[in-house]
């Protein structure tokens, strides 16, 4: 690829004409309000069969199962990321979305695409990172948290950070009070930083 049909975008080197695929697991929200706010999803993903099945059949968006049998600890995870790193070859996927994706992969995924996989996780990252940000803001006590977008790394929530947005803690909250709340920053600011990379992309 020639240097003019390639830039920067907040750390992110990106092509012309990118592709773009969202890996999903769970409710599907996040991927609601991506197609809701029209971007260009040309590739839903999912490790199981759930809710993000039906969302992207309600927005006639082509949605492929990977699915993942294994949970114990004999699972082979570099043989499912291969598979995955298949489908997204076989899509000639440029860009990737985790919006809720249940299955870490290997580093085998971050070399395929370096600056070029995003994820978001409930908390002001460095702050809380791991599965449980939301129950141990609590425990600590923090009288504000958040969403942060950032690029994914084999490192779980260690990527560079892209966005951030703050949300109050409230007396009387509890998790999914506040998860909820978070969520909601959560599912604009992902798309608001998707829409940033992509409209630059198109201007480049």
């Amino acid at each position: 690829m020639s240097a003019s049909r390639s830039h920067e975008v907040i750390g992110l080197i990106v092509s012309a004409h990118m592709r773009l695929a969202v890996l999903a697991s769970g409710s599907g929200t996040l991927l609601d309000a991506m197609a809701r706010a029209g971007l260009p999803i040309d590739l839903v993903m999912v490790d199981r069969h759930c809710a993000v099945e039906q969302i992207a059949a309600e927005h006639s968006l082509r949605c492929v199962l990977i699915e993942r049998t294994d949970f114990s600890p004999n699972f082979d995870r570099e043989r499912y990321t291969d598979k995955v790193l298949d489908q997204l070859s076989i899509e000639r996927i440029d860009l990737v979305a985790m919006a809720g994706w249940g299955t870490i992969l290997t580093s085998s995924a971050f070399k395929a695409y370096p600056d070029r996989i995003l994820n978001t996780h409930p908390s002001l990252l460095p702050a809380f990172p791991g599965w449980n940000a939301v129950e141990a803001t609590l425990a600590y006590g923090a009288k504000v948290t958040g969403c942060t977008v950032h690029l994914a790394t084999e490192q779980v929530d260690a990527g560079p950070i892209l966005a951030q947005e703050a949300v109050d803690v409230l007396p009387g909250d509890d998790q999914t009070t506040l998860h909820e709340r978070i969520k909601a920053v959560e599912r604009r600011l992902y798309v608001e930083t998707i829409q940033t990379i992509l409209q630059r992309e198109r201007v480049s």
